[in-house]
C-alpha cells in the first residue's frame, strides 16, 4: 500500500509520526453523522444534475460510460459568485513564518462545529497513476456542492477495481492519506477573502470559505507532491511529452509555466502529425530523481475554456464546465458560452481522451527542461548549459500573473512576477526544489532552454515560433549564437527575432530583468528561515557585470 488510512492499536498516538493536531481534526470530521459516502461517479453526477445552481446542459459527454458515467450523461455547468480563481492569499501553511498551529486548529475545530448541522459528503480518489506512485485522497464538501464532488472525481482517478489493484501492489510510503475538508459556506471573521490551512507533512489541509472548484484541486496536489519531494521525486506544475524515435535516443521534455503561459499548447501540440509523440500531462506530475522516469498525477485536465468556441472539436471532451456561460443553439439545445465572455478564466474537467497520445508513464528518461517566461528583454529561445544557472532561472521564473488567480488589493497583472519552478503551490522549502532540479540536471545530464512566450520588446512571439524552435531542437537542425557574450547562454538564432547585442539600452534592460531576480533572491533569504545558496546570487551577478562592461 502507497499510503495509510488505517493503524494498529499499538500505532495511534503521539509516537506515530503520521498524526497531528490538524490532521486529527480534519479527519475525524469525516467520520460524523452528517457525512455519506459517495463511492462511484454515476451517483456523483446524479447529485450534481440535482444541485439548484447546475445547468444541464445538452451536450454529451464523450464515452461516459468509461468514465463511470450514466450512458445519456450531458455536460453540467456550475458557476461560482465574484471570485473565479484561486486565492493565494488564503493559504496558511504550516511551519511558515506567523502561522501558529494551535491557533489555526482553533479556526479549524470552530468551523467543523459551526458546520454540525450541515450535511456533507465524501469521497476517495487515487493521485498518481502508476505502481511507482499512487497515493490516495479524501474529499469532503457540504451537500449542494455535488459539482465539486463530481469534478473532483472527474479529475483524479476513481478507486476503479483495476486502480485499487495498482495501489494494493505499489511502493508503500510510511505516509497517511490525504485529506481535504472543504466548506464553502463557513466564513472565518478573520480571513473575510478565505482561509486554507495545509499541514503539508502530515498531508490535511482545511479549504474555508472559497467555492472555486481550483482550490480542491490544487490543495491535492500540494499535498501529493510534498509525498513525492519527500520520496524522492522532483514535484513538477508543468506539462510533459516525449518524442519517440527508432533510429536515435527518445527526447523527453517538460516544460514549466504558469497558466496562460503556453505550457498546455506546447504540451498537447501535434507538430503536424511528424513525429511519434507522447503526452504525459500538461499540469502534474513528478519526476524519479534516481532513474529520469515521470508519473502523471491525473487523468483529466483542468482546462480553460477561453480558446474553446462552441465551434472547436475540443468542446466534445468537456465534462463538467465552470464560469462560462450557456444560451440556445439554433436547434434549442442548451449550450455553452465560453471564451470568457461572462468572466475571466472560465475553466472544464476535460477528460483524457482529448489526448489520443496520453501515458501515464513516461518510461524514456528526462533529458531537457524549459522554462516558460513572459519576461520582454528575452528572445524567443535561450539554451543554457551550466546546472547551476539553469536551477537559477528555475528558482527566478519570471512570468506574468494571470487570470487563473484572484487577485487580492491593488497589484498590477502586468508587472514581472518571480513564481520560482512555476509552483505557487509549493509546501516544503524553495531551496530543496532548487537543489533537487539542480541534481536532476547534472546527473541526468538535462539540457535546459529558457522559453518566452510574451513579447519580445513590443514584438509577439507567436507559439508557430515557439513550436517550430521544439522541432528544431528535437531535429538537431538548431543554430546558436552566444547570447550578448554571457557565459553558457546561447540564443537561437531567428531571422524574425534579431538582437542587438551591441545595444547600451538593449543590455541594460536585460542587466535590469537580472536584478530583478537577484533582488528576489535576496528579499527571499531576508524573510525565510529558508536559504537559498549563495551561487544563485553569484551566478546572476556575474552575468549582470558582463552585460554593463
Amino acid at each position: 500500500m502507497s499510503t495509510k488510512n488505517s493503524y494498529p492499536l499499538a500505532d495511534i498516538g503521539r509516537s506515530n509520526p503520521i498524526f497531528s493536531q490538524i490532521r486529527s481534526t480534519v479527519e475525524t470530521a469525516f467520520y460524523g453523522n452528517n457525512m455519506t459516502h459517495i463511492t462511484d461517479v454515476a451517483t456523483a453526477y446524479k447529485l450534481a444534475t440535482q444541485d439548484p445552481g447546475t445547468v444541464k446542459t445538452d451536450l454529451p459527454i464523450y464515452r461516459p460510460t468509461d468514465l463511470g458515467l450514466p450512458e445519456d450523461a450531458k455536460m453540467l455547468v456550475a458557476n461560482t459568485g465574484k471570485v473565479v480563481g484561486r486565492t493565494a492569499q488564503a493559504r496558511r501553511i504550516l511551519g511558515n513564518a506567523g502561522v501558529d498551529e494551535a491557533d489555526m486548529a482553533g479556526r479549524l475545530r470552530q468551523a467543523i462545529y459551526a458546520s454540525r448541522q450541515q450535511q456533507f459528503i465524501k469521497t476517495d480518489v487515487f493521485v498518481g497513476l502508476d505502481e511507482d506512485f499512487i497515493v490516495q485522497a479524501h474529499l469532503a464538501v457540504p451537500e449542494g456542492f455535488a459539482n465539486n464532488l463530481l469534478s473532483y472525481m472527474l479529475n483524479f482517478q476513481p478507486l476503479t477495481a483495476a486502480y485499487k489493484k495498482m495501489f494494493a501492489d505499489s511502493v508503500a510510503y510510511p505516509e497517511g492519506d490525504i485529506y481535504i475538508y472543504a466548506d464553502p459556506t463557513y466564513h472565518d471573521p478573520d480571513y473575510p477573502d478565505g482561509l486554507a490551512i495545509f499541514d503539508p507533512k502530515h498531508n490535511a489541509a482545511a479549504i474555508l470559505g472559497m467555492s472555486y472548484f481550483g482550490e480542491l484541486k490544487k490543495s491535492t496536489l500540494t499535498l501529493a507532491w510534498s509525498i513525492a519531494h519527500r520520496h524522492g521525486y522532483v514535484s513538477c506544475h508543468g506539462g510533459l511529452k516525449a518524442f519517440h524515435f527508432k533510429d536515435k535516443q527518445d527526447q523527453v521534455f517538460a516544460m514549466f509555466g504558469l497558466s496562460g503561459s503556453g505550457k498546455s499548447t506546447l504540451t498537447h501540440a501535434k507538430h503536424g502529425y511528424k513525429y511519434d509523440i507522447t503526452v504525459l500531462h500538461d499540469d502534474a506530475f513528478v519526476i524519479n530523481r534516481k532513474t529520469g522516469r515521470s508519473v502523471a498525477l491525473e487523468p483529466s485536465y483542468f482546462d480553460k475554456t477561453n480558446d474553446y468556441p462552441m465551434t472547436s472539436n475540443e468542446t466534445k471532451y468537456f465534462m463538467t464546465v465552470q464560469n462560462v456561460g450557456v444560451t440556445l443553439d439554433a436547434n434549442n439545445r442548451k449550450v455553452l458560452v465560453t471564451e470568457d465572455l461572462r468572466n475571466g478564466n472560465g475553466r472544464t474537467i476535460k477528460s483524457r481522451y482529448a489526448s489520443t497520445n496520453r501515458v501515464d508513464k513516461e518510461n524514456a528518461p528526462i533529458n531537457a527542461i524549459f522554462w516558460i517566461m513572459k519576461d520582454d528583454s528575452l528572445p524567443p529561445v535561450i539554451k543554457v548549459d551550466d546546472p547551476v544557472l539553469a536551477a537559477t532561472f528555475g528558482v527566478t521564473l519570471a512570468t506574468k500573473r494571470s487570470t487563473a488567480e484572484n487577485i487580492i488589493g491593488d497589484v498590477d497583472r502586468d508587472a514581472l512576477v518571480i513564481e520560482p519552478f512555476a509552483n505557487p503551490f509549493r509546501v516544503y522549502p524553495l531551496s530543496e526544489d532548487y537543489h533537487d532540479f539542480k541534481a536532476l540536471l547534472e546527473e541526468q545530464h538535462l539540457d535546459c532552454y529558457l522559453l518566452n512566450t510574451g513579447f519580445f520588446g513590443d514584438k509577439k512571439i507567436p507559439k508557430e515560433i515557439t513550436l517550430g524552435a521544439l522541432e528544431a531542437i528535437v531535429n538537431e537542425s538548431t543554430e546558436w549564437e552566444s547570447f550578448a557574450g554571457l557565459d553558457h547562454m546561447q540564443n537561437l538564432k531567428l531571422a524574425d527575432f534579431p538582437v542587438d547585442y551591441d545595444n547600451r539600452d538593449y543590455r541594460k534592460l536585460v542587466a535590469a530583468r537580472l536584478a530583478i531576480r537577484a533582488n528576489f533572491v535576496d528579499q527571499y533569504q531576508h524573510s525565510n528561515n529558508d536559504q537559498l545558496p549563495h551561487e544563485i546570487t553569484d551566478v546572476l551577478m556575474k552575468l549582470h557585470k558582463q552585460l554593463l562592461q
